[in-house]
């Protein structure tokens, strides 16, 4: 996951509203979301290589069809190939382990903190019916330590929480504009198709070629073995059934 801009609790009838693209490898194998057999309240996609995911909910009553008890998860990989360890764990078992598991959004991260050092560069989202919380094993200490959201809107990409990355800045405006304006859940797929890429002035410095950081640069990429694969769709409700649209674009 690449790109996620989220509303959290700003809408008392959907706490909570997530748009994001997974940029991914093309020969990557992955499955689309659907409710896992080996554990079937949660609802995600399926990274085939390494058995995790990228972003998924979860219903702690094990029923689709409940709105109650709802958990979200997603996390996006930290841009800092210098540091990358090929016997790290996969970032993808972070959000699977919560998905299925029956902790809440604090005490799973609480009890991860120890392990974070077993991963390469992420950021972590976990929600439940209280809290949304994002954990990154970079950045500040207090990112470290896990930091509770309060309402409002964000984005993330691959560097830390509303870091103003072009895509981060101009996707989070556009979310928000949406949002007020209703808009239908098209309007939210045609957000994150956007190609654009940024100008060369304005492109961030993370340790690859100025020709990626400028591929990298767009809502959602496109090259020949690299890009946007997934872009997603979440609205989790207050007294409604939750919903989990995606569109696989590869």
């Amino acid at each position: 996951m690449c790109l996620i801009v989220f509303a959290w609790k700003l809408i008392p009838a959907t706490p909570l509203i997530a748009a994001s693209n997974r940029d991914e490898y093309y020969d990557r194998p992955a499955a689309a979301a659907v409710c896992w057999e080996s554990s079937p309240q949660v609802f995600a996609g399926r990274d085939l290589r390494s058995g995790g995911t990228w972003m998924g909910m979860a219903n702690s009553n094990s029923s689709q069809d409940q709105a109650a008890g709802v958990k979200f998860a997603a996390i996006t990989n930290i841009r800092a190939p210098s540091e990358t360890r090929a016997d790290a764990h996969s970032r993808g078992e972070l959000v699977a382990n919560y998905l299925s598991g029956q902790l809440s959004a604090q005490d799973y991260i609480a009890s991860i903190r120890p392990l974070a050092g077993n991963y390469n560069g992420f950021n972590l989202l976990v929600a439940d019916q209280n809290d949304m919380i994002w954990f990154s094993n970079r950045h500040q200490e207090d990112a470290r330590n896990g930091v509770p959201l309060a309402p409002g809107i964000y984005g993330i990409s691959n560097a830390a929480l509303d870091t103003p990355w072009p895509k981060v800045v101009k996707t989070k405006a556009e979310f928000a504009s949406l949002i007020c304006q209703g808009a239908p859940q098209q309007a939210y797929f045609e957000m994150l198709s956007n190609t654009t890429q940024a100008p060369d002035c304005r492109l961030p410095d993370t340790g690859v070629s100025f020709e990626m950081e400028r591929l990298l640069s767009s809502a959602c990429i496109e090259s020949p073995n690299y890009g946007t694969r997934v872009s997603s769709l979440v609205k989790i409700h207050a007294t409604q059934p939750a919903e989990f649209i995606e569109k696989i674009l590869r």
